[in-house]
């Protein structure tokens, strides 16, 4: 099973490498990936060391999988090319994920989907991956008609560059290089990606957009205001869910105790609720703070943590990799 990993030295190619390793995927041969500086660098995989390959290089070997995390603009240039040579591409970027002809994937969710002439497959924002995971048996009990998410996202999500930034600030410098317009230390920015014409920033409508995507269903509505906090790494979201049908409560926690993917953390008498350290180095999806909404009928208030760098990157691709494989589809 020869496999690329492309944007093998960033921020999530490198938890990537950590995951393949971790989940023991069978890897026969590595082909890591990156910018042209970086070609000949070593990257240490299961006790060996592999040297970084040109994308040239890689589309020639004719990996089995390629597993991109290198930035839109390189998968949209780079994986139909991947897909040429008869690998199959799991994408972590934007580029295709609202792709009418790609499927967007999170395996608890709709791994079923994919078939044997998916060549491109999509992994979705960071985001909205863990906010499936926690709604999709819910959806499937009570049937959700309207989402209003905040999310609390960590400075990991947007790379070295706001991981530097946040270390610098927090040692009382000015940052050198920001990723950010303002301060993030001790600040929070309403602010994630690029503002669109009504208002929204591109984080927020891909939250609206793939939710519906991933979930089959374009009669939910949703609603999205994402927030970029002074944490290391774990995104949080506040999410209000109007079900068609009315729930009770300990029926929904046995629903997610039995969820796929799930771990419940929710005693308010011994202060247990998930946040974003306890889910570092974690697959699960943390779920807790559940409680009816008094305002209107049907309606549940829950806080989902996750390690964005894995469930919500990572481990996710990985997944649909193993899919792909125990399924006979590459």
């Amino acid at each position: 099973m020869k496999i690329a990993v492309v944007g093998a030295t960033g921020l999530v190619g490198t938890e990537m490498l950590k995951v393949l390793a971790e989940r023991q995927f069978p890897v026969t041969e590595l082909l890591p990936v990156a910018s042209a500086k970086s070609v000949g660098q070593l990257v240490h995989f299961q006790g060996k060391d592999y040297p970084v390959v040109s994308m040239a290089d890689a589309i020639a070997a004719r990996p089995a999988i390629a597993i991109f995390s290198a930035g839109g603009g390189v998968s949209l240039d780079f994986a139909p090319r991947f897909a040429e040579v008869g690998t199959t591409v799991v994408d972590n970027s934007s580029a295709w994920r609202m792709d009418a002809t790609k499927k967007l994937i999170v395996p608890e969710v709709n791994a079923q989907e994919l078939t044997k002439d998916d060549k491109i497959i999509a992994n979705p924002n960071c985001s909205t991956i863990q906010l499936v995971v926690a709604l999709n048996d819910l959806h499937k009990k009570y049937q959700a008609r309207r989402l209003v998410i905040s999310t609390y996202q960590s400075v990991t999500g947007t790379g070295k560059k706001a991981v530097d930034q946040l270390l610098e600030e927090r040692a009382g410098r000015t940052a050198s290089n920001p990723a950010y317009p303002y301060p993030i230390d001790l600040n929070v920015l309403p602010h994630i990606d690029v503002f669109q014409p009504n208002g929204y920033t591109k984080e927020e409508l891909k939250m609206v957009n793939e939710t519906k995507k991933i979930m089959g269903d374009d009669g939910i509505r949703v609603t999205a205001t994402c927030v970029r906090v002074p944490v290391m790494g774990g995104h949080s979201e506040s999410v209000n869910i109007e079900f068609a049908h009315d729930f009770d409560l300990d029926e929904v926690r046995n629903i997610l105790r039995n969820t796929e993917g799930v771990e419940l953390v929710d005693d308010p008498a011994t202060n247990s609720y998930p946040m974003p350290k306890d889910s570092h180095g974690r697959d699960a999806v943390l779920v807790g703070r559940l409680r009816r909404d008094d305002t209107q009928p049907n309606t549940l208030n829950m806080w989902i943590v996750a390690d964005n760098l894995r469930k919500g990157a990572a481990t996710n691709a990985v997944q649909i990799a193993e899919y792909l494989v125990a399924q006979g589809l590459v």
